[in-house]
């Protein structure tokens, strides 16, 4: 995981509250795609299961693997 992660900087108000972060592009981007991921298995959490050895079948049957 990028430093910027394990050591974020932060931007504070004249109180000194945090009001924001500061991440590198390449943090930002895996924050993302983290996000991403999540939503597309919050999204098929419920869609019926098979095992696996029922998936190799069907990708052998399909030319896949």
């Amino acid at each position: 995981m990028d430093a910027a992660l394990n050591n974020p900087q932060f931007i504070t108000d004249e109180t000194g509250h945090k009001t924001a972060v500061i991440l590198t592009i390449d943090a930002y981007n895996e924050l993302l795609e983290d996000l991403s991921d999540l939503a597309a298995v919050a999204e098929r959490r419920d869609e019926p299961t098979i095992p696996l050895s029922e998936l190799m079948d069907s990708l052998k049957a399909d030319g896949l693997l």
